[in-house]
């Protein structure tokens, strides 16, 4: 079983910056496909960015150039880093891990971007 906390969600000013993290517990993160959603009111959870355990990552076109995804496998952690944020950026975001079969979801964060 793993569980997964997301933090670091918030209100922040069109082209501002913010880092999520995820944490980690209940298994060893390096072997899992670790990636982020996103929700926004009415609309389906998307697929926003993802590592694999070898670090290689893949981004929504919506977000490349503008997000960076990481993970700091002796932390457990995995970052999401937004920078130049955008007001369709709101949404609440997920930490997702996955391992074959076994797929695991945090709770959850706000992130609204607005002035």
């Amino acid at each position: 079983q793993v569980q997964l906390v997301e933090s670091g969600g918030g209100l922040v000013l069109p082209g501002g910056s913010l880092r999520l993290s995820c944490a980690a517990s209940g298994s060893i993160l390096s072997r899992y496909v670790m990636g982020w959603y996103r929700q926004a009111p009415g609309k389906q959870r998307e697929l926003v960015a993802a590592i694999d355990s070898g670090g290689s990552t893949h981004y929504a076109d919506s977000v490349k150039g503008r997000f960076t995804i990481s993970r700091d496998n002796a932390k457990n952690t995995v970052y999401l880093q937004m920078n130049s944020l955008k007001p369709e950026d709101t949404a609440v975001y997920y930490c997702n891990a996955q391992l074959g079969p076994y797929v695991y979801w945090g709770q959850g964060t706000q992130v609204t971007v607005s002035s």
